[in-house]
């Protein structure tokens, strides 16, 4: 299973989901541009010292992901998009251990080219007076679930 941001604004959360990547066992794509500078410097004290200890690629553009995927069939599997634009909640959903959960950006979410290519859109049920959840706190609750799924089945 891995973990895509796609965009990411906010340098915290993605040095918070490097570090759960790190401590959980799975790995991350960023997707670029970040809305931040994104080096070791800046990554190491978001992360934390476990930078060393997580897997992660990045990819220049949306358009080096999905050819990167596309050349790696057995690592990237279903594009899985959490989005509050979606109707199925990611608690009814079955898990596979090459998914790839996408997590669009903090301030934007992910374009509509990227909705059109996933291939679930998923979404966390909360109140609907509120707008959104945290990204990573988002992304941190849908991976437990993933993995609590692939680990229980032994996948």
């Amino acid at each position: 299973m891995r973990l895509a941001l796609f965009q990411p604004d906010i340098p915290q959360n993605t040095g918070t989901l490097l570090r759960l990547g790190a401590c959980l066992d799975f790995a991350l794509d960023i997707i670029e541009p970040c809305g931040f500078v994104f080096n070791d410097k800046a990554m190491r004290r978001a992360g934390m010292d476990y930078l060393e200890q997580v897997s992660y690629r990045r990819h220049n553009s949306w358009q080096d992901f999905l050819a990167y995927r596309q050349a790696h069939p057995e690592e990237y599997g279903r594009l899985v998009l959490m989005t509050t634009h979606a109707s199925e909640p990611y608690t009814d959903f079955e898990f596979r251990t090459n998914d790839v959960i996408l997590m669009g950006r903090e301030s934007a979410g992910v374009p509509e080219e990227v909705h059109r290519q996933a291939d679930a859109r998923l979404l966390i049920p909360m109140n609907p007076n509120a707008r959104s959840i945290n990204m990573a706190i988002s992304a941190a609750i849908v991976t437990a679930e993933a993995l609590r799924q692939l680990r229980r089945s032994g996948r």
